[in-house]
């Protein structure tokens, strides 16, 4: 069974890519994939010159920007892929509209700090006429794929109930001291919105959350559980634990990142590869139904890091060609924001919260 593990590509792969950000997500994992793709990073700028000066000379990209501005004043540039913070992306949107000459913007998740930044994000794009995609790359994970594929089939039926268990040790980045968040708007939104990619949107959320005792600074949501309550009655039902302890206190630790998805006719299960050591160990998935003697497990070389950031490009610049929306527009992703922002309230509150108390439908 073809399981639809790969991203579709552009028919074009030249299109002229100017990269904003030199750090770990754009240094070794955007621009290793590009290269695999064949696409066209041409520029790069960040906040600090000699970071993407080793990052330009790392992947062979000709141009080096004193600064970001810089770049985006080179109409020459296409498409912009944006790894920067949260708390940065919505300037460098709104300047990259005000000069109207990009046709694409690639952004991180979370669009934003929050869900407010990221609909003036999506609204700023939308008035000046240029496509924006957000980076939720777990859509691109091997597996998640094949259980979407798996979904849509009806290889196992309806779905009845869906979990994800992630107990895993991020490293945080020391932006996110100064945001005062930690997992939900970083980890969960990834499993939040694969949730999303695989039954569509849920009509609320009912959260809990506590601090991460080995986290220094200020914040509440470490230790992340959630339910989502869909009309049908499915319920998806996460643990994202990134304390997942006492593994760096001297205990022996068991990492790694598990969904299920029982059906009607059958189950399906994953394993992500990137909580695994390195980080580019393939992803795997088995599945069964009604009358199979046994499960079913494929096997790949990609891995979620890096090989993902090939599909999460090539939608957008797919989306340029056709003149349609990307796989992961904006527009959809404010679905995706809404419900990380109904997480919090709900935790906050200790209710359950509906997705239209955040998007006002």
């Amino acid at each position: 069974m073809n399981l639809n593990i790969h991203s579709p590509l552009p028919e074009r792969k030249d299109w002229r890519i100017g990269c904003i950000g030199s750090g770990f997500i754009m240094n070794d994992c955007h621009l290793v994939a590009y290269n695999k793709a064949g696409f066209n990073p041409t520029a790069v700028a960040s906040r600090t010159k000699e970071n993407a000066v080793h990052c330009a000379q790392r992947h062979g990209i000709d141009i080096v920007y004193d600064t970001i501005d810089q770049l985006l004043d080179n109409e020459s540039i296409e498409v912009l892929d944006l790894a920067v913070p949260p708390d940065n992306q919505l300037e460098i949107i709104k300047a990259a509209c005000s000069r109207g000459t990009v046709k694409g913007i690639l952004a991180q998740k979370p669009l934003g700090s929050n869900y407010a930044e990221a609909l003036e994000a999506v609204e700023t794009c939308e008035a000046a006429n240029i496509v924006l995609a957000v980076n939720q790359n777990m859509r691109y994970d091997q597996s998640v794929r094949a259980a979407k594929t798996l979904l849509e089939n009806g290889t196992i039926g309806d779905p009845i109930l869906a979990t994800i268990d992630m107990r895993g040790i991020p490293h945080w980045m020391p932006w996110q001291e100064r945001q005062g968040w930690v997992t939900l708007r970083i980890m969960s939104i990834h499993h939040m919105d694969t949730c999303r990619y695989w039954f569509g949107n849920p009509e609320r959320i009912y959260c809990t959350t506590r601090p991460d005792p080995r986290t220094s600074f200020p914040h509440t949501d470490g230790i992340a559980s959630y339910i989502l309550e869909y009309k049908s009655g499915l319920r998806c039902i996460a643990i994202d634990d990134t304390w997942t302890g006492p593994a760096r206190e001297g205990a022996p630790a068991d990492i790694g990142i598990q969904w299920r998805i029982e059906g009607l006719e059958g189950l399906a299960m994953g394993d992500i590869g990137w909580c695994q050591d390195p980080y580019t160990t393939p992803s795997s998935v088995r599945y069964a139904t009604k009358g199979d003697n046994d499960f079913t497990s494929p096997i790949w070389e990609e891995s979620w890091f890096p090989d993902a950031f090939i599909g999460t490009m090539a939608q957008l610049l797919i989306a340029l060609e056709t003149s349609e929306q990307p796989a992961i527009c904006g527009r959809d992703n404010l679905n995706t924001m809404a419900l990380v922002e109904a997480a919090y309230q709900s935790a906050e509150e200790h209710r359950a919260i509906e997705l239209k108390e955040i998007i006002g439908e």
